[in-house]
């Protein structure tokens, strides 16, 4: 009987990353449910292994299960949600099927604040980086600043430096005015409202960016 990659991943068994070098192909498996071995190292706290998973057999750090959970959604300590967005590049926006991106769910489910604290100034810091036009990299090319850890979105997150206004998509800036002045901005819907926002710009930005790929080599 051969051993489950699974099994092996939640012990993080030393026999795992041999079995893996004779199959690679093993490394991107997902079970019936789309559970990966992204997800158990990461919910295990198994970093090593998550970054082997990554990196040594590039497996998609964004992969995502039945509920289009990725493992940022299933973390339970802080340091592997650090791990996974700062070292690894896991998109912190990305929403599961009922709609939460990961610091939403966690936050909700009470379990582990301080990791839903940790991802919640990714989330803000995501949201500043698009309204500065920065995308997360600086003019020199290097990782763009997030915000405070724990800073909440706010009017102020949403509200753009002045000498960065031409920047700013004026579509853009005119959906996140009128939010602003809703009543029930800081209140839940508020919030997923601007969630929504913010994951519509994303999706924008990256099919404009394949746009330019593809006319550059064509």
């Amino acid at each position: 009987m051969s051993a489950n990659p699974f099994l092996l991943a939640a012990d993080n068994s030393p026999a795992l990353l041999p079995l893996l070098r004779e199959n690679p192909a093993l490394a991107s498996q997902q079970d019936a449910h789309g559970y990966s071995l992204v997800h158990a190292a990461a919910s295990y706290n198994h970093l090593d292994l998550l970054r082997a998973l990554i990196r040594e057999f590039n497996v998609d750090v964004n992969l995502r299960d039945e509920d289009k959970e990725t493992a940022l959604f299933v973390v339970e300590t802080v340091d592997a949600a650090r791990v996974l967005v700062e070292e690894l590049g896991a998109d912190v926006m990305i929403q599961g099927a009922d709609g939460n991106i990961a610091p939403q769910k966690i936050s909700e489910e009470g379990d582990f604040p301080q990791v839903a604290e940790y991802l919640k100034s990714k989330e803000a810091g995501r949201v500043g980086d698009l309204l500065n036009g920065t995308n997360g990299v600086s003019q020199d090319g290097t990782a763009a600043p997030t915000l405070p850890e724990g800073l909440d979105i706010s009017v102020s997150t949403v509200t753009p430096a002045e000498q960065n206004e031409a920047e700013i998509d004026p579509e853009f800036r005119r959906r996140i005015e009128q939010l602003a002045d809703r009543d029930d901005f800081h209140t839940d819907a508020g919030q997923a409202a601007l969630r929504e926002l913010v994951q519509d710009a994303i999706v924008g930005d990256r099919n404009l960016a394949d746009r330019n790929v593809r006319s550059r080599q064509d």
